[in-house]
């Protein structure tokens, strides 16, 4: 109605003043199909001109025009695009199309100022303003903050081109020194708003300065259509703006998914590297020759587990819970997923983390293996020698013994003697049988248990072998030679003989018991030791029973020397049938004597080592027996609330890190463990029948402990950034929650599935068939890899992204069309133009060149890096 009216108005005026206007305002459209107009009712009374302005400024197609120069071909023209003006509403009233292509002005420019007013006035729209109305009401607002400037029309307000030269400074401050002009001087303010808005802004110059100043009232319609020229302009400007801030959000984000992705493939690529170096390193199993070496390997190894394994813990924790948050915020952005570099996935960390953990283990138990098998070779080394040092002094002087021939010039009654001698060396030398079989032993022990100093053990053992061959190839021979003149000597003191048959066994159980006192022992456990002083102590009680035998021996020699002193007999020195004397009896004695205490003192002091050994075991075990189950109960309780999670989910994250505070808090606990188990293994305790757990196993639990409560946290972060991404209430997530629950608790089946969903996400026929392919469509989506198990993360982002709107690839292609000027490509001038330089250049160095038959120079194809974003297509 009020088209209607505005053209009746103009219909009735003369030939209007605002011919001029209208004539620049169609050839500013015009110009962009590559034509102008130069008189406005000469030009358009064929209606091809007519025609084509309407397409320009509609973007639509009207029907094909006649090409003929006939009257009928013309009018034919005019109605089809009177009858286009038409269909968009507009009541046209006594306007034919005989009357335009009799080249009627008035008409005409009544026309024209129809097409203006539906097509650049009528669609404007301001705070429920619109047409005319709305375009004042922008005009007021864009200029209220200016002095001076009080638009209150479409006339008077705009004489002294304040008002224009405002608008341009709201909208492009740096093309007018708005400051600079003065309300005394309108021509040149408007010559100057005339001259930036043609030369900057593409609005051609539609009216005369001199013409707005010299009249009393400006032409309405004349300075409407110059302002509305303004506000399509800039509207289309806040249209790019509003595209570029889309296209910078979506490349915003898109780079800090790159850079998650570089720190990901950076810190997994170290963690394996370690792993990689550190394998090998527990996997050397090359002995050392003492035990100072190996347990320098043993120091070695718990500086590891102590200082350099747990902060790769923690790297490997911290790995897990950025690769899940960089999944969940790809899924978020609608982008796909993101598949690490190969050999870098989760799983393979973990493969190389089994492996490490398992070249732990075996390393740390053949390091105490390798430690008791030293002590055990130790010992019997210490041992060998001892046994040798006794056999060699026993030895010395007896080859030289056995050579003698001193039976050649002796007299009957010595041979006697010397036969007796002889006898007993012979028993003596039966008696040392024994310690030179378990010389042989010792040594052959050393060499089976790959001794480092085997060929000097092999070579004293060899020598004495060798030596005991000798010895009793000579014995035999004397024995032989002294029975050859056995038949000339017959005196013989038969006490000397009972003496040096007694004397020699006793001689030798003292010296077993003096090397039984000083030889080594080794134990483990308090049982052994005094299983030990008890061998000890019916040792002792043997002694008196020994004392008796040893008077009587010397009661043998001293009633030998009271019958030579009683029938004035004169002894030829000692006892000629045995070298040891009574004084060498007293002497070993006495030692014995003295060894005993000596190893009372020795097996009490390693009694009092074995109780200390007890204590730090059951003090260990005493504190692992409540660490433990401790560990324990705080994993079933995190199980428990990863499960009810109840209240909002900052309330459940505040529980959560609260919960793991005091996980963190119980710490000293460890510690303390830790201490106590360093202690132990000092001590070098192997065994502990007080706890079933070890250190190992507390380890393990805690760290498992602190893993747990680390990932159940970082699930509820995530669920918050999918709630906070998709606009999800809490009553929204606890139903999310309550589904997810219920589904996890009944077999998985399509029934099951339809008891998860809303209503609205449910299938519309209720058959068998389309229940298992819905079925079928959701288990594809949240359980991609088949792996027979959903998580609650992949739960809520299908629930979020059935019921919620994201960002698409179509939304960023029509963005770019914003920028490309509605073009199918769009150049590097133009994203320098529209965007920030880093996400501009970010866009020029991914885009694909357009390959289109409209292909300009440099043409970019920005819907293939669009659809390339979301994973459509490749970048």
């Amino acid at each position: 109605t009020e088209l209607s009216r505005e053209c009746a108005q103009t219909r009735d005026q003369e030939r209007p003043d605002w011919d001029p206007t209208f004539t620049a305002w169609c050839n500013s459209h015009l110009r962009k199909a590559g034509t102008q107009i130069e008189n406005i009712d000469e030009d358009f009374r064929d209606g091809l001109k007519l025609m084509l302005l309407l397409e320009v400024i509609s973007g639509e197609r009207l029907p094909k025009p006649e090409r003929g120069k006939m009257r009928v071909h013309k009018i034919n023209n005019v109605n089809k695009a009177l009858d286009f003006i038409a269909s968009k509403g507009v009541k046209l009233v006594s306007i034919g199309a005989e009357e335009i292509v009799d080249g009627n002005a008035k008409m005409t420019l009544g026309m024209i100022w129809t097409i203006i007013l539906r097509f650049a006035i009528q669609d404007i729209s301001v705070e429920e303003t619109s047409a005319k109305e709305g375009l004042l009401l922008w005009c007021q607002r864009k200029t209220a903050p200016y002095k001076n400037v009080n638009v209150q029309n479409f006339h008077i307000s705009w004489k002294d081109g304040l008002a224009f030269n405002a608008l341009i400074h709201r909208h492009r401050p740096e093309l007018i020194e708005y400051d600079k002009l003065r309300k005394d001087d309108p021509v040149t303010n408007l010559n100057n708003a005339f001259e930036v808005a043609e030369k900057y802004l593409d609005i051609p110059k539609m009216l005369d300065a001199e013409d707005i100043v010299g009249t009393l009232r400006p032409d309405e319609k004349a300075i409407m259509t110059y302002v509305s020229c303004f506000y399509h302009a800039f509207s289309g400007a806040q249209k790019a703006e509003t595209a570029a801030n889309r296209i910078c959000k979506v490349l915003a984000v898109n780079q800090e998914n790159e850079h998650l992705m570089e720190d990901y493939e950076k810190l997994a690529s170290d963690l394996l590297e370690w792993i990689k170096r550190t394998i090998p390193w527990l996997e050397d199993r090359s002995p050392q020759k003492t035990i100072q070496e190996m347990q320098q390997k043993l120091e070695d190894f718990r500086d590891y587990r102590r200082i350099h394994k747990p902060p790769k813990v923690q790297e490997k924790c911290q790995l897990e819970i950025n690769f899940n948050t960089l999944q969940t915020k790809l899924r978020l952005s609608n982008r796909p997923a993101f598949m690490p570099s190969e050999g870098r996935m989760v799983s393979d960390i973990n493969t190389g983390w089994q492996h490490l953990e398992q070249a732990e283990k075996g390393y740390e138990e053949w390091l105490l293996n390798e430690i008791r098998r030293l002590e055990r070779l130790d010992h019997l080394a210490e041992k060998f020698r001892q046994k040798a040092s006794i056999h060699e002094s026993w030895t010395e002087g007896k080859e030289a013994m056995l050579r003698q021939k001193d039976y050649e010039t002796a007299t009957l009654s010595d041979i006697k003697a010397l036969i007796r001698k002889h006898e007993a060396f012979e028993s003596d030398l039966a008696a040392h049988q024994d310690r030179v079989e378990q010389i042989a032993a010792i040594a052959q022990e050393l060499n089976e248990l790959d001794y480092y100093d085997s060929p000097s053990v092999n070579a004293r053992c060899q020598k004495i072998c060798d030596q005991w061959d000798v010895l009793g190839s000579l014995t035999h021979s004397r024995r032989e030679a002294l029975e050859k003149t056995e038949k000339q000597l017959e005196t013989i003191d038969e006490l000397h003989l009972e003496y040096a048959k007694r004397a020699a066994p006793f001689n030798n159980w003292m010296e077993s018991a003096m090397e039984d006192l000083q030889d080594m022992f080794i134990v483990h456990t308090i049982e052994e030791i005094e299983g030990l002083i008890a061998a000890h102590d019916q040792f002792k009680s043997t002694l008196p029973d020994a004392d008796k035998e040893r008077e009587a021996i010397l009661g043998i020699q001293r009633e030998a020397q009271r019958i030579a002193d009683f029938n004035s007999i004169k002894l030829a020195g000692n006892n000629p049938y045995t070298s040891v004397t009574p004084q060498i009896i007293n002497s070993k004695w006495e030692r014995v004597q003295q060894l005993v205490p000596k190893r009372d003192h020795a097996l009490l002091d390693e009694q009092s080592k074995q109780q200390s050994n007890e204590h730090l075991r059951r003090q260990f075990a005493s504190q692992a027996n409540i660490v433990g189950p401790w560990i324990q109960t705080k994993m079933e309780e995190i199980g428990r609330i990863s499960i009810e999670m109840n209240g909002t989910l900052e309330d459940q994250l505040n529980h959560l890190k609260q919960y793991e505070q005091s996980i963190v808090d119980y710490k000293p606990n460890i510690d303390v463990l830790e201490q106590q188990h360093q202690l132990i293994q000092e001590a070098l305790i192997f065994d502990n029948k007080h706890t079933n757990y070890t250190m190992e196993h507390i380890r393990v639990g805690w760290e498992q402990l602190l893993t747990t409560i680390a990932r159940t946290i970082n699930e509820v972060e995530n669920q918050i950034l999918t709630r906070d991404a998709k606009g999800i209430s809490q009553e929204q997530m606890q139903e999310f929650r309550a589904s997810f629950n219920h589904f996890d608790k009944v077999p998985a089946s399509p029934a099951a599935a339809a008891g998860c969903l809303p209503p609205a996400l449910l299938p519309s026929s209720s058959s068998s068939s389309q229940g298992d392919a819905e079925f079928n469509r959701i288990m594809s989506v949240v359980d991609p890899n088949n792996s027979g198990t959903v998580t609650f993360q992949a739960f809520i982002d299908f629930m979020s992204r059935e019921t919620t709107d994201t960002d698409t690839a179509d939304q960023v292609i029509a963005s770019f069309k914003v920028l490309a000027g509605d073009k199918n490509y769009i150049t590097a001038e133009e994203l320098r133009r529209e965007l920030p330089p880093e996400q501009a250049e970010y866009c020029i160095a991914r885009m694909a060149p357009y390959q289109g038959p409209d292909a300009a120079p440099g043409a970019l194809d920005y819907k293939s890096f669009s659809t390339a974003l979301y994973g459509e297509s490749d970048l």
